[in-house]
């Protein structure tokens, strides 16, 4: 059972997503909370598996939230669920440690499977944002890593939000292939995660620029 607590300052949004998502096979919505205010002792008191995060509450926002919660236990995986598509939020996410980033216009379908897909490694990101960033970082020099094609390819493709599901379905090779790639990618890039190889191919333009 996945224990999942949400951040969100708006009430009507926070209980309809508390019910939408408690009622998914395997996930336990243990508590929702208004702001990041008590982060720390809510962490440590409830030990949830998946976090979905908002950005802008009162008092302490949610990127202040995620660093918290990473300082406690890097294995708890933080999704941004926000309106913010800017480049300074998404970067400020991703390096305080967030494991994926989507926009609250993010249908309830894909909502769901991005929960059960960041316990398996993915980093789940709304299609368009990783876009904005790879723009905002236009002049950086592009670098390769060594990837090869298959790798870039399956980099491009976590880049653009697929799941591991969508990943091997879209390239006809198994799940587990999937998982060895990936695991050559994150070597090659000297990163341990999915959202930290985004990052980084964001930020050297390792992928191409759709």
């Amino acid at each position: 059972m996945v224990r999942l607590i949400i951040y969100e300052d708006k009430d009507t949004l926070r209980e309809s997503l508390r019910l939408m998502l408690d009622g998914m096979p395997e996930v336990e919505v243990v508590a929702a909370f208004s702001n990041c205010n008590t982060v720390v002792q809510d962490i440590k008191a409830l030990k949830p598996d998946v976090v979905l995060m908002d950005i802008d509450m009162p008092g302490r926002d949610g990127i202040y939230g995620v660093e918290k919660i990473k300082e406690i236990n890097a294995e708890i995986n933080v999704i941004m669920h926000t309106v913010f598509d800017d480049d300074e939020k998404i970067f400020k996410s991703l390096e305080a440690g967030a494991d994926g980033y989507l926009l609250k216009t993010t249908s309830p379908e894909k909502l769901c499977e991005a929960i059960k897909d960041v316990t398996l490694g993915s980093a789940p990101i709304s299609p368009g944002v990783a876009k904005k960033v790879l723009h905002a970082f236009h002049n950086k020099p592009k670098q390769s890593f060594a990837l090869s094609q298959r790798e870039q390819q399956i980099l491009q493709l976590l880049v653009d939000g697929y799941t591991y599901k969508r990943i091997s379905a879209e390239c006809f090779i198994a799940m587990d292939t999937v998982r060895t790639h990936l695991k050559n990618i994150y070597t090659k890039l000297q990163v341990n995660t999915g959202k930290e190889a985004i990052a980084k191919a964001l930020k050297y333009r390792i992928v191409k620029e759709n």
